[in-house]
């Protein structure tokens, strides 16, 4: 299954979230793998997703998370990122509106800067 194919198979407003969101993440972390891992979206460097994770997009019954592995460790002075398991972080989304490109943008370079040091 596919990136693409995982959004074709969600209901239209979890649907819409997830190709708003796509794009962003693809703009933000030029050069990372997106591949789905573990059943959802999972973009991060190497050959493989789940080497070196870096965010998701996961769609539930009426939101879709969208988390950043070390996302408890980005400065997040909007406050929604919500810390979860370990050095994860996360925002639910439950319509397009939810999404600031240029927050999640930042949010998406500052994961990969983490990444990379």
């Amino acid at each position: 299954m596919s990136i693409d194919d995982y959004l074709a198979g969600l209901a239209g407003p979890l649907r819409e979230i997830g190709e708003k969101l796509t794009p962003i993440i693809a703009a933000a972390l030029p050069g990372a793998t997106g591949a789905i891992w573990h059943g959802h979206p999972v973009w991060g460097w190497g050959a493989r997703p789940g080497q070196q994770p870096v965010c998701l997009v996961k769609a539930y019954g009426s939101y879709v998370t969208f988390g950043l592995w070390r996302g408890q460790e980005i400065a997040d002075g909007s406050g929604r990122l919500v810390p979860g398991a370990r050095a994860m972080a996360a925002v639910k989304l439950r319509d397009v509106a939810d999404i600031d490109p240029a927050l999640f943008t930042d949010w998406l370079r500052a994961a990969a800067e983490l990444e990379e040091a």
